[in-house]
């Protein structure tokens, strides 16, 4: 299962279930995916597919949307 948390412009964000323990989210967009760690801070752990200038762009919705991640990881895997 990977719900969805927000799309935004090319992205959609989202959790796979049951992967791993720590805070993090899934970003895809048509060229490729990317995997952000959300604690202790916003941070790159994986990319396929997209070039420097869609990482930065998924980097900036993940850290514009922190907040809600974090509650949307909550409400699916609890505190």
């Amino acid at each position: 299962m990977s719900p969805t948390v927000l799309r935004e412009g090319p992205f959609r964000l989202f959790f796979f279930s049951r992967e791993e323990p720590r805070m993090h989210v899934h970003i895809s967009h048509p060229d490729g995916e990317a995997k952000f760690w959300l604690e202790p801070e916003v941070g790159l752990a994986e990319s396929v597919g997209l070039s420097a200038r869609q990482l930065a762009d998924a980097r900036d919705v993940v850290e514009r949307h922190t907040g809600e991640i974090c509650d949307a990881w909550i409400r699916h895997f609890g505190a």
